[in-house]
């Protein structure tokens, strides 16, 4: 049995964008796939990457998705619809498939751009250091990213999710402003300090366990951060910097981000 599974938590019933699994995108060469496949793929890929046979998982409380999931050709795990974010949805589907794997990959389903190595990066970091309880990659901002989230907050939109870790590689605080501060300019003496954390998480199952005996954290409501309940009750989360040469990483967060998206799709030749 492989000592990983990678889980896509998908909610029909999202507050910004409802139906967003669903959502249509367009590739290079006007394929449309909806968010949910591209996400699939992206879960392929990791796992083709990692050269194992390691089962991939939808998880959902909605027939439309799992009928969309069907489709595709992946396995679905039916979950409750009182499951407040993806973590929960992602505990909850491990207790109901039984599923016995040492680290468990949440692969959120709106993160079509995610490039395959993210999630490998993550899961070596998991075998490498068995203590690890919980870890999530994070981006350095280019120029052109840090403006687009600096934009995002002057238009009042609620984007992409910053972060800021210790010396340590432990994460300090996730934050929907973007952080630190740096006076609207996103360059600092010649280089941009901010990290665009990426919604992707690897737990081992003790963690998910201690994460839905939690209630939820008066930070994590503020944000809408589900990580944020990890820290606020005192359990480290290991930032793991990833890098993407030649790729862009952006989610589905608006229905504003879909043509920005699909001109990414475009740029790096994504069917």
């Amino acid at each position: 049995m492989a000592d990983t599974a990678i889980i896509i938590p998908a909610r029909y019933a999202s507050t910004r964008y409802p139906a967003k699994p669903l959502a249509t995108l367009k590739g290079a060469n006007g394929t449309e796939r909806t968010l949910l496949e591209r996400s699939v793929i992206a879960g392929r890929n990791a796992a083709a990457e990692l050269g194992e046979d390691i089962p991939l998982y939808v998880a959902t409380d909605d027939s439309r998705i799992a009928d969309e999931a069907a489709r595709i050709g992946v396995d679905v795990i039916m979950t409750a619809e009182s499951c407040r974010n993806g973590t929960e949805r992602v505990a909850e589907a491990v207790k109901n498939a039984n599923i016995g794997a040492e680290i468990i990959v949440n692969l959120q389903g709106d993160a079509p751009l995610t490039p395959s190595h993210f999630v490998t990066a993550l899961v070596r970091a998991m075998r490498e250091t068995p203590d690890l309880q919980v870890a999530t990659p994070v981006l350095r901002c280019d120029e052109e990213a840090v403006q687009n989230f600096i934009a995002d907050r002057a238009a009042g939109r609620v984007g992409a999710t910053t972060v800021v870790s210790n010396q340590l590689g432990q994460a300090l605080y996730f934050s929907k402003e973007v952080i630190p501060f740096t006076n609207g300019k996103g360059v600092v003496n010649g280089q941009v300090p901010v990290f665009h954390h990426v919604g992707l998480y690897a737990y081992r199952p003790t963690a998910l366990a201690r994460y839905i005996a939690w209630e939820p954290a008066p930070l994590e409501t503020l944000e809408g951060l589900e990580q944020l309940r990890f820290l606020e009750n005192g359990a480290p989360v290991q930032a793991v910097e990833v890098s993407a040469p030649g790729a862009v990483f952006w989610e589905l967060n608006n229905p504003s981000d879909v043509p920005l998206i699909e001109g990414y799709l475009r740029k790096m030749g994504w069917d």
